[in-house]
Order: structure tokens, then sequence, then C-alpha cells
């Protein structure tokens, strides 16, 4: 008898998985967002219980004792977390858009084939990489050349440029928008800043996505430039305003026995403070991140293999 041959095996079903196999990746899938989620929802949970529960009972999954004292001490009348909450979203904001705006001036002329200086300024922006002037260098600069010390500009222009932003941009625009068109568009008539801003920045919006949220989150979480350059508390950004009042808080506890009398110790939440002020600094890159998620899986996978 002659055997029929075997039917060959399409690439959905080689790629196919089994039932049971499905169903362990989907359990250790939950159980991975649960270790995720868990941290979080334990510093929620502690930002709302009082401070003496707390001390009494530990860490616990429900609080004993809700209490807002936290929150009510952050947001208090004349408190400076305001005025930081404040100068944190206007540098994250300008900070982000001069960002897009320098990497992208820097990267599109070097994702082009007939730029004359292509090769100079890639091994010119290479070099920062590898090498920099240094702490005293840094510190010169912002402040005798550039004077931006005690400004706004402190918290963001430092942060404003990477090299690596400009490779990932220039790799996905090499990869993702193909010669012909831009040349279609040359032909047409298309000047150089309408090709940038008509062709190419549009369909480059999931590498300036991922640009800009690795943007906003470094400048975001940024205080090292407000300790080197900002002596003014009006300046302060969130992060070096968390930094400051824990530094203050701990200061009172350990000479509590110096200060009686003077500050009410009972009243001053530690931990919990903590916890609340966690809440208030990720809360809003948490909420920011999911509009951010398609583009960011996409800049994550530039130059890949296209089938």
């Amino acid at each position: 008898m002659l055997r029929l041959a075997a039917k060959p095996r399409s690439a959905r079903d080689m790629l196919s998985i089994s039932p049971s196999t499905n169903f362990i990746l989907n359990v250790l899938m939950v159980i991975c967002v649960i270790l995720t989620l868990a941290p979080f929802y334990i510093i929620i949970i502690t930002s709302v219980t009082s401070e003496q529960s707390l001390i009494q009972n530990g860490y616990r999954l429900w609080p004993e004792e809700f209490s807002l004292n936290a929150y009510t001490y952050l947001f208090r009348e004349g408190s400076i977390v305001i005025t930081a909450y404040r100068n944190t979203i206007i540098s994250t904001l300008a900070g982000t858009v001069l960002t897009l705006i320098l990497v992208t001036f820097y990267a599109y002329p070097l994702s082009r084939p007939n730029f004359r200086f292509s090769t100079f300024f890639t091994f010119f922006a290479f070099f920062t990489m590898l090498f920099g002037g240094g702490l005293v260098a840094y510190y010169m600069v912002m402040r005798q050349i550039l004077q931006i010390q005690n400004t706004i500009w402190a918290l963001f222009l430092p942060s404003a440029f990477s090299p690596f932003w400009v490779f990932v941009l220039r790799t996905y625009i090499k990869t993702n928008i193909p010669d012909e068109l831009i040349e279609a568009a040359r032909i047409d008539g298309a000047s150089e800043w309408r090709i940038l801003f008509q062709i190419v920045m549009p369909l480059s919006v999931p590498g300036l996505a991922t640009i800009s949220l690795f943007s906003a989150i470094g400048i975001w979480n940024n205080f090292f430039n407000v300790l080197l350059l900002v002596d003014k508390v009006e300046l302060y950004n969130l992060q070096y305003m968390i930094y400051s009042t824990l530094n203050n808080i701990r200061f009172l506890l350990e000479n509590a026995s110096r200060m009686q009398g003077v500050v009410n110790l009972s009243e001053l939440p530690s931990q919990t403070f903590r916890m609340a002020m966690a809440v208030v600094t990720i809360g809003p890159i948490v909420l920011a991140y999911p509009f951010f998620q398609r583009y960011f899986v996409r800049g994550l996978t530039i130059g890949a293999i296209k089938g």
C-alpha cells in the first residue's frame, strides 16, 4: 500500500502550544503580576495606616486603624510639596519637549546616507557616551558658563539630551522609513523641514514615544541637579523635597529628648509619611505609562528582523 505523504505543518501550528502548557504559563503570569503589584498595594495600605498602629502591629495587608495624617501632614497649608509638585511637572513637560526637539534634530541628519559629516557627528556623540568631563567640569559649565543655578532651567536642561536616545531614534528612522519615500518627497519639491515634520516625525511616533517616556521618568526622578545647582527652597523639585523632608523628620526623631515641648513628636508621622510620599511620587508616572505602553513595546523592538 502506498503511504500518503504527511501534511506539512503550518507556521501557526508550529507556534501553537498545548492547553496544559498554556494553563501553566497563565498561572505563572498571574503569580508574576501579583508579586509585582504586592509592593504597591502594601505602600498604599501603609500610607493610610496610623503611625501608632503601624508601630504596634507592623505591616498588614489591611490596616488595623485607618488614618490620613500622613497625607494631611504632606499637604498641610503652606506645604512645600505643592510648590515642588508644580516645579516637577513644569520641568518634566518642558524637559521632555526639549529632549524631543534636540534628539530629533541630531538623529535625523545622521540617518540620511547623503549627510557629509555623519561619521564625525556619530563619533562625537558616541565618544561622550564613553568618556565624561567629571563632576568638577560639569559643575563649572552649569554655574559659570550656562549660569542656570537657582533657575527652573537647572531642573531639566542638564538632562535634556542623551547620545543613547540619538542612536535609538536614528536606528528607528533608518530601519522603518524607506529612503525611497524621502526621495519621492524631495522630487515632489518638499524641503528638508517639511520632510522632517510631515513625513519622518509622524512615522516615528513609536520611537519618539519611547524617548519621551525615558526622558520624562529621568527628569521626574532626578534630584542630583537640584542638590548641585539649586539653593532656593521655592525651586525644589519633588524628589529633592522628599529627601530634605525625610532628613528633617529623621533629625527630629533622633533628637526627640532635646525637643520636648517644642515639637509634638506624637503627631509626627515617619514610616507612613514615607509611604505617602512614595504614592504621591510614583502616582503620575504609573498613570501615564499605559498611554505609552503600545509605543514603548514597539520602540523596544527597534532594529528587529521583520518577517
